[in-house]
């Protein structure tokens, strides 16, 4: 699943007349670098959630492989959008990826696919170690132990990719809200793990990123 329903808040003027997944980075909209991530991989279903001027991402997603799925009236957060879309992907773990980021190296998504042990899991996250992060000046977000198992605190950066057991979030009792209340639940249970990221990753959430992103991937404005 692509998350690409955002209001893109950070982006200011970026985000004015389109949806921030269509901010362009190296020549291609944001949700186009995250499509390369995903077409790589053997996935029978790609559903992108929609919200902020959705009727441009449809266009631009129309003939494609990802179906779309617009949060209306109001908009559903990670964990809500992620439940709202199980109907079109199905039972089973889903892999998640933000669309606000640019990845250099092996791809993520291929990364947690071999790192996912289903018997002891059910959650993967994907962390980028605070060096291999370009631009990104916060604390981190998880501890990782030396099973991978996780706690928070100053470390990993989350990246925005995940694989996810989805049959919890049917508990959560409200319509809009954030994974953070599942991995909550999960790590109360040791079952929520990391695995790091073994290239560069960018932020792409505001202008400055862009830029960033732009430079990590060589990119040169003619």
């Amino acid at each position: 699943m692509l998350f690409a329903a955002g209001f893109g808040n950070r982006m200011k003027h970026l985000t004015a007349d389109r949806p921030k997944p269509m901010v362009e980075v190296a020549g291609r909209p944001l949700i186009d670098h995250a499509r390369a991530l995903t077409d790589a991989l053997p996935a029978e279903t790609v559903v992108a959630n929609l919200h902020y001027k959705a009727e441009i991402l449809q266009e631009h997603l129309h003939n494609t492989n990802v179906q779309t799925i617009a949060e209306t009236p109001d908009i559903l957060e990670t964990g809500g959008g992620l439940r709202n879309a199980l109907p079109l992907l199905g039972p089973g773990p889903v892999m998640t990826l933000n669309t606000d980021a640019i990845w250099q190296g092996p791809n993520p998504l291929d990364q947690l696919q071999k790192a996912w042990d289903p018997d002891r899991m059910d959650g993967l996250l994907m962390c980028i170690p605070p060096q291999n992060a370009v631009g990104y000046d916060g604390p981190g977000n998880f501890l990782i132990g030396p099973s991978g198992q996780i706690k928070r605190g100053d470390g990993g950066i989350y990246s925005g990719a995940q694989i996810v057991k989805t049959e919890r979030l049917a508990e959560i009792d409200r319509a809009s809200f954030s994974l953070n209340i599942l991995w909550d639940m999960l790590m109360a249970e040791n079952r929520l793990y990391a695995v790091e990221y073994e290239g560069l990753w960018c932020d792409v959430g505001h202008p400055q990123g862009v830029t960033n992103a732009e430079t990590l991937l060589g990119y040169r404005h003619v």
